[in-house]
C-alpha cells in the first residue's frame, strides 16, 4: 500500500502570535485553533488552506524569502477564483503585496503581506 499525501502548511515562526492570528482571521478570512496558555502555537485554516504559527522564543530577525530572491514568496495558497479572493482581501483591507496579474507559469495570482514581512502568494491555475 502507498501512503498518500493529504496537504501541507508552513510553519511560520512569529514574532506576535496574537497580532498574526487577528491577520489571519480579519484580513484572510482564516479561523484559528489555539494551543497553549498563552498561546504558543496556532493552525489557522479557511477552506483546506492552513498555516501554522509559532511563537518565535529567538528574537533574531528572519529574512523573507523575496529579500534572499526576487518574486519568492514564503507560501503558495491556490484557490479556485483567484479574481474573487482578490477583490474579497481588497475589501477586508489585507496588505497587498502585488495586484493581480496573469504570472509566467500560466496562473493568476496576487500576494499580500503578513506582520512579520513575508509574502503569500495566492493564485489559480488559468
Amino acid at each position: 500500500m502507498t501512503a498518500t499525501a493529504t496537504g501541507n502548511a508552513p510553519i511560520f515562526m512569529v514574532r506576535d502570535i496574537e497580532e498574526n492570528i487577528r491577520f489571519w482571521e480579519e484580513k484572510a478570512g482564516f479561523s484559528a485553533s489555539r494551543f497553549g496558555e498563552p498561546t504558543g502555537f496556532a493552525i489557522m485554516s479557511r477552506d483546506k488552506a492552513h498555516i501554522m504559527l509559532a511563537i518565535a522564543t529567538n528574537k533574531s530577525p528572519q529574512i523573507p524569502n523575496w529579500q534572499v530572491s526576487d518574486k519568492i514568496s514564503n507560501a503558495f495558497i491556490w484557490v479556485d477564483d483567484a479574481k474573487a479572493m482578490y477583490k474579497e482581501f481588497i475589501e477586508r483591507g489585507a496588505p497587498i503585496d502585488w495586484e493581480l496579474y496573469e504570472a509566467p507559469w500560466g496562473g493568476l495570482e496576487f500576494g499580500i503581506q503578513d506582520p512579520d514581512g513575508r509574502d503569500i502568494a495566492i493564485g489559480q491555475v488559468l
